[in-house]
């Protein structure tokens, strides 16, 4: 039994993905169908949450709109989401972002990830 529903889930997985994390800025592109047209609608803003695994799998994005926060959960294999873009990086420490609920303007900001650049030099050993 188990072993069809792996099957089944193998086959429904998303294997176009961008890797992000917590704390990331991302524009979730969904298509949204009214009447007989389909578009595409995107929701931009700060990931909160990521739950789950697999199939199963959900992410959480929240973004001020009009002086009210929005948050809205988007299941990562859905056939609903045409892309995810990665704006920035952000750099925290934890695996839930859930303060930022109560933080407003500039407290509600999440620091962007700093790249290291090793040089050549520090990277090649020492001749002796």
């Amino acid at each position: 039994m188990s072993n069809i529903i792996d099957k089944i889930e193998k086959a429904q997985v998303k294997q176009n993905i961008p890797t992000f994390a917590v704390g990331d800025t991302v524009k979730v592109h969904t298509k949204i169908v009214e009447g007989d047209s389909e578009r595409v609608q995107i929701f931009s803003g700060i990931v909160i949450a990521r739950k789950h695994h697999s199939i199963r799998e959900t992410f959480t994005v929240r973004r001020v709109s009009f002086g009210h926060g929005v948050e809205k959960i988007f299941p990562i294999n859905s056939p609903r989401i045409d892309k995810i873009e990665i704006e920035r990086k952000g750099e925290v420490r934890r695996a839930k972002l859930y303060y930022l609920r109560s933080k407003i303007g500039k407290s509600a900001r999440v620091k962007d990830k700093k790249l290291r650049v090793v040089s050549e030099a520090a990277a090649a050993p020492a001749a002796v």
